[in-house]
Formats: structure tokens, C-alpha cells, sequence
């Protein structure tokens, strides 16, 4: 195993680092997460034009047949800058869950589109009420025709008001579950955008009222093992961008701490705040190395991953959250304000945490792992 990246690695985080900064800077975040859509599509275009939505899918399906790590590296710097666009939702989850349980046929006819930048995916599992566990899926896949009638209302769908394919778990009459693709102008589909805690990544409700799709549509592969295979690479990428972002409120903090002013001197040469950053420099340093052991399992399809995918998504969410608190609290007064940064930060790492599932559920996963 290298702990190092490599040089092409280093020369994709440059580029994408680049790019973001002259696309979408904070202002344009903030613009984005007031529109509907929340994302632009023109600079969705450009980012697949960089190969950004192809990184990890094979070359067979038109990807760049890059690994989950090389992936892992565009996230991070997605998140430390709250790049508003599909790339979780579509890449992260629905490629992802296309490449896992997907047939041949349904991964070629899909995934070149997705790779193109120019199909994007929602994938649909918690239902109204219920949590992010496969046992509490109810949405029903009622067999008529020769295909199935689905029936369900779908929750904290990320991007599942834009996407163009939702990717519907539900459950058939012997409670099976099963995975469905459906399109978002289907007949029978409603989708409602969310007012949520963190506007820079959309959510919406997602009706299936009587949507009747045909035997194609049911990936070929189902189950609760499918599910927690993608929930273990999602949640590395959540790790990954946890990391970004609690970089970025380490650096906002460390600059206004030397540049901000109090009885003569900066703030960042009184212990209370030297104290502050140097613990959040533990949890940017420690969560790096959690995110990025967890990439590697990932990228090397290791059997690791099943213990670091749920490590590095508790430890990184928490201390994402841990971060960004102590960054309003450093920058006093102006942290908690509309007109400030720390804000947008602090909404995302909340969300982080609860997205998949929270701590505390990623932490009993990883004890029934190893045995505790």
C-alpha cells in the first residue's frame, strides 16, 4: 500500500481545484442554492467535458476507468468548496449502484450517458416516515403485465427533482427487495423539492403513485447486500468530501485568527484560540488519513472496506461538525451570520452526518463487523 498519491492523481487534484475556483465561487454557490434546480448546467457540462462524471466508470461504459480513489480526490475538493452539482447523487450513488447491481445490458445502455455529463441519476431508498435501513422500505413492487406497478413515497432524495432516471428501491410481494429504474417525467411520478437544513445539496420527495415500469427496468441484482455495498462506497465519498470541507474551516480560522485584531494583538496569539485550531488540525489531519485508507479499500475493492468505509464515515462526519462549530465560534459574532461563509460549512457537516445514516448507526455497523 503507497500512502502517497501519485503524480497524475496530484495533477487531477490541480485541475480540479482550478477549475472550481474560476466556476464556482462562493458567490456562485450562493446563487445556486437559491435556484431551484441548485446546480448550473452549463458547468455541469464543463465538468464532464473534464471527465469529472466518468472518473470511475469503466471504459467499457464510456468512464475513464479510473478507481474510487481518483474519485475520492475530485469530492474532496467538491467539498471544500460546496460545489453545488449531481456529482454525488448521480456519480456516487447512481453509478455506483448501476455498476454493483446492474446488468450488462442496463450498464451499457445507461452509464455512457451518466459518463457524458449527460444523463443524471437519483437514487431513491428511505421512504416516508422511515430510515435509511432496508427494513424499512415500503414501497411496494406490485407485479401487472408482465412488469411491475410502483407504489411509494420516496424521502431526502438527493438531486431527485432534476434527475432524469430515479433509481427506486421497493419491495415485492414475498418482500424481496428490489431496484428500479424509472423515469422522472414517468407517468405517476411527482417530485416535490425539500426546504432542508443544507441548501447546497438539494432534496426532494419523490411520489411513485401507479408508476408502471417493464421487466428492463428492475436491476438485476437486489437485496439487502447490494444496499450496504453501496451505502459502504457512498460513504467513503462522504468521507471525502467531510475532508475538504474541514480543511477549508481549519484555513478560514487560522487566517481570521492572524488577521483579527482584539487588545492590540491578533486573536491567534491567545491560547483559547491557538488551542482551537490545533485541535481542529487533529481532526483535518486524523480524518484525512481515515478518508483515505478507506479510499484506498475502496479503489482496491479490498475486503478492508467493510471496516473503513464505516469508520471513516462516523469519525470524518463528526469531526466535520466538531470543525466547522469551532470555526463560527473563532470567528465570534461574524460566524453567525447570513453574510458569512462558516454557516454553509456548518449546515453541510451537519447534513454529512446524518446522510446514510448517523454516527451512531455507522458506529454500531462497524462493531457488528468485527465482531463486538
Amino acid at each position: 500500500m503507497n500512502f502517497a498519491f501519485t503524480e497524475e492523481q496530484e495533477m487531477l487534484r490541480s485541475s480540479v481545484a482550478g477549475f472550481l475556483d474560476a466556476k464556482v465561487p462562493m458567490t456562485r454557490v450562493r446563487e445556486l442554492m437559491e435556484s431551484d434546480p441548485g446546480y448550473d448546467r452549463a458547468i455541469w457540462a464543463e465538468m464532464a467535458g473534464l471527465g469529472l462524471p466518468a472518473m470511475h466508470i469503466p471504459e467499457e461504459y464510456g468512464g475513464a476507468g479510473f478507481t474510487q480513489l481518483e474519485l475520492g480526490v475530485v469530492l474532496e475538493e467538491a467539498g471544500r468548496r460546496l460545489t453545488p452539482s449531481p456529482l454525488f447523487a448521480t456519480v456516487v450513488l447512481g453509478a455506483n449502484l448501476l455498476l454493483l447491481a446492474g446488468s450488462e445490458e442496463q450498464k451499457q445502455g445507461r452509464l455512457p450517458g451518466v459518463a457524458a455529463g449527460e444523463r443524471t441519476l437519483a437514487v431513491a431508498v428511505v421512504d416516508q416516515g422511515g430510515g435509511w435501513d432496508p427494513d424499512s422500505i415500503t414501497t411496494t413492487a406490485r407485479p401487472e403485465g408482465g412488469g411491475v406497478v410502483l407504489d411509494g413515497v420516496k424521502s431526502y432524495v438527493v438531486d431527485g427533482h432534476t434527475a432524469d432516471v430515479v433509481i427506486a428501491a421497493a419491495k415485492d410481494e414475498a418482500g424481496e427487495l428490489g431496484f428500479y429504474l424509472v423515469e422522472g417525467d414517468a407517468a405517476g411520478v411527482t417530485r416535490e423539492l425539500l426546504v432542508t437544513l443544507d441548501m447546497t445539496r438539494k432534496q426532494a420527495v419523490v411520489r411513485l403513485d401507479g408508476v408502471e415500469v417493464g421487466p428492463e427496468a428492475k436491476l438485476e441484482r437486489g437485496g439487502a447486500e447490494v444496499l450496504a455495498d453501496l451505502y459502504d462506497l457512498a460513504a467513503v465519498g462522504l468521507a471525502f468530501e467531510a475532508v475538504g470541507g474541514a480543511a477549508k474551516c481549519m484555513e478560514m480560522s487560522v487566517a481570521y485568527a492572524k488577521a483579527r485584531i482584539q487588545f492590540g494583538r491578533p486573536i491567534g496569539s491567545f491560547q483559547a484560540v491557538k488551542h482551537a485550531c490545533a485541535d481542529m488540525l487533529v481532526a483535518v489531519e486524523s480524518s484525512r488519513s481515515a478518508a483515505y485508507y478507506a479510499g484506498w479499500a475502496a479503489s482496491a475493492d479490498d475486503p478492508e472496506l467493510r471496516i473503513a468505509a464505516p469508520l471513516a464515515k462516523a469519525y470524518c462526519a463528526d469531526a466535520y461538525f466538531q470543525v466547522a462549530a469551532a470555526t463560527i465560534q473563532v470567528h465570534g459574532g461574524i460566524g453567525f451570520t447570513w453574510e458569512h461563509d462558516a454557516h454553509l460549512y456548518f449546515k453541510r457537516a451537519k447534513t454529512s452526518q446524518l446522510m446514510l445514516g448517523d454516527s451512531a448507526a455507522w458506529r454500531a455497523k462497524l462493531a457488528d463487523r468485527i465482531g463486538l
